[in-house]
């Protein structure tokens, strides 16, 4: 079947750009894309693979793979007639080509950390059951994925090394031609591809041209310092972005037939290089960096021609010390993975192939994401002398919640148990979405794990330990699940003083960035005036439910039984869409409804009990303390978050 040509996309530039980079300089380290429905992602991706057929394969990662699929397993064929063998799993099937990950960010964890170790270190190991392998596996990793879907990992979004967000083209006149292109295509596939010939053949020799051109390249030290002033002002963590920006540079600069990177190319290299790799608000919009980007950029320009110096100890330029600043690199010079680090010898040369240290450690010791904003040393080097600010201080002055009670709301938000819901990282899971970590005899009613059933019973010499079992195995799984949390608020006349509903606003935002980190399904009613409203429907983008909450007005009375109600109704209905999702309820309020509602406000409460888990924040303050949010807690069996008003001392 004919593939849609990469030049007939219209109304994409940067992703076209991005891919082109990558298809002159594969060691670049591949592109993220991320975009919402129907805007040509995977036909992007598919079209470049078919433009460059002749330079390796394309293997894509289905979204229900399996950990065996990915890295490889024991090749049950030859297993049957008694012999231990390997079958290769995509990942070293991808290598040399290009690894396709659609969804992306909807990847189970197990298999995030395959694919990261693979990436990092080029090779896939594989060590379960009868096999014990080590294959190489050198791919360009590119991913898509909706971010209405969920965010992707930090540590694999660190992996990427170019980031593109693709949206629907706004100019009716672009809309049109999309439209046109597609339904010619449609009609007649072989007519349109034809039709596109040309146009392929000449972008396949702007690559070629490209790739010719690219050693003899030069990056000036003033765009080299360009670069590194805009990460640095951008605060980027490590130098990652640095390297992978001034490569990219370098390749634009190679597609436009030039040999001198200039501040253009800077500029463009850094709106994919650098846009993922902000330490941003995950409430944020997703393009609200791109301004950013190019103000770092423009004011990271050196003044004048800065002077060439070799750091201390450093190696010597060709021409003496201080290196000649604006020589070229030797013909076929790939930089440091060939002859030593040359950044400070002539202009800076990347190398051919990227080896990375090993990914961060896996859950618990990489960075929260949603903690980046409430860390001291995130903003301390804007102040005065680097002093850190106090961070209940900090989170006061912002109407967030001071750093205790976050932490207290946090850890009572957890999932009791184990549970069998979809990937996430909110409870314990041992359901269907969580990794094989073992296996053990089955009982009665397990699910049989065919291979090390099969592996029992076969002579293998020498013996394997699944031999002593005769009787058949079932998996042991490990993982985490994600959870439907639902936040009620109350924004009645009770809450509308500007001191307590910044808070309460501030407690949404802060457990709005949990649940990123926990990848839950969030949904949001709020309670005012007469009747309860569902602002964000479950499954709601978490910056569009962030805007939600900060423009949610206040008064009126308080229908905490409509409320309660409301969240019922919503963990209901999911409960029928997805009955393996387990719903967690936080409820905020001062518990003052009208004296007359107490008794159906206690039942609404009884009733979402019996539904879900119930958290009550209970934003009562003053001198004067009634005590109602603690009998509504009593009666839905809730547990108690005490969340103050008064501004940290």
């Amino acid at each position: 079947m004919s593939t849609f040509p990469l030049s007939a996309i219209v109304g994409q530039e940067p992703l076209v750009e991005a891919l082109l980079v990558c298809a002159v300089d594969p060691g670049v380290g591949g592109v993220l894309v991320r975009g919402e429905r129907g805007t040509a992602k995977s036909t992007a991706v598919r079209a470049l693979s078919d433009l460059l057929a002749d330079d390796g394969r394309l293997v894509e990662v289905p979204l229900g793979t399996t950990l065996d699929r990915l890295v490889g397993a024991l090749d049950l064929g030859r297993a049957l007639a008694g012999e231990a063998a390997y079958e290769e799993g995509l990942l070293v099937r991808a290598d040399g080509g290009m690894l396709y990950v659609d969804e992306v960010n909807l990847l189970a964890d197990h298999l995030v950390d395959a694919l990261l170790d693979a990436a990092a270190t080029g090779v896939v190991r594989v060590e379960r059951e009868a096999v014990s392998v080590t294959r190489e596996s050198r791919f360009l990793l590119v991913g898509t994925m909706n971010a209405e879907e969920g965010e992707l990992r930090p540590q694999l979004l660190d992996r990427f090394a170019l980031g593109v967000d693709v949206t629907t083209p706004r100019d009716p006149a672009v809309r049109a031609e999309v439209v046109r292109r597609r339904l010619a295509f449609e009609a007649d596939r072989a007519g349109f591809v034809a039709a596109w010939a040309s146009a392929e053949a000449t972008l396949r020799a702007r690559i070629a041209a490209a790739r010719a051109v690219l050693a003899r390249v030069v990056l000036p030290e003033r765009e080299l310092l360009r670069i590194t002033g805009a990460c640095a002002a951008l605060g980027l963590d490590g130098v990652r972005g640095d390297v992978v920006c001034a490569r990219t540079a370098r390749v634009l600069a190679a597609l436009d037939g030039v040999e001198v990177v200039d501040a253009g190319h800077v500029e463009r290299a850094a709106q994919l290089a650098l846009a993922h790799r902000r330490r941003r608000d995950p409430l944020e919009q997703a393009d609200a960096g791109h301004a950013e980007i190019a103000d770092a950029v423009a004011g990271a320009a050196p003044d004048g021609d800065p002077p060439h110096e070799p750091l201390p100890d450093g190696p010597e330029g060709p021409d003496g010390p201080g290196g000649g600043g604006g020589s070229r690199p030797p013909a076929g010079d790939d930089g440091p993975a060939r002859g030593g680090d040359r950044s400070h010898d002539g202009p800076w040369t990347p190398p051919s192939r990227s080896h990375d240290a090993p990914a961060r450690a896996r859950d618990g010791a990489a960075p929260d994401p949603a903690c980046a904003q409430d860390d001291p040393a995130h903003d301390a080097s804007a102040r005065p002398g680097g002093e850190q600010p106090d961070p209940s201080a900090r989170a006061a002055a912002a109407g967030g919640v001071p750093d205790p009670e976050r932490a207290a709301l946090r850890a009572r938000l957890a999932l009791a148990g184990r549970g069998e819901g979809p990937a996430g990282r909110r409870g314990r899971s041992v359901g269907p979405d969580a990794g094989v970590i073992d296996t053990r005899a089955a009982e009665p009613g397990d699910p049989l794990a065919l291979v090390p059933t099969l592996l029992a019973r076969l002579p293998y010499e020498p013996p394997h330990p699944a031999r002593e079992t005769h009787g058949g195995r079932t998996a042991v799984r490990a993982g985490r699940e994600g959870a439907l949390l639902v936040l009620v608020v109350d924004t009645s006349g009770s809450m509308a003083a500007q001191r307590r509903l910044a808070r309460v606003k501030g407690a949404l935002l802060d457990t709005l960035r949990d649940a990123y980190a926990r990848r839950d399904r969030v949904a949001i009613v709020a309670f005012r005036d007469a009747a309860a409203t569902l602002v964000a429907a479950p499954g709601t983008p978490l910056e569009q439910a962030a805007a939600a909450v900060r423009a949610l007005p206040a008064g009126g009375r308080t229908p905490l039984a409509a409320g309660l109600d409301a969240a019922a109704d919503v963990v209901h209905r999911e409960r029928v869409r997805d009955p393996r999702r387990r719903a967690l309820v936080v409820v905020l309020t001062d518990g003052r409804a009208p004296q007359d509602q107490a008794a159906a406000t206690h039942a609404a409460g009884r009733r979402l009990a019996q539904l879900a888990d119930v958290h009550l924040v209970d934003t009562e303050d003053g001198p004067v303390r009634l005590g109602l949010a603690a009998e509504l807690a009593r009666a839905a069996d809730a547990t108690v978050t005490t969340l103050s008003t008064r501004r940290a001392a």
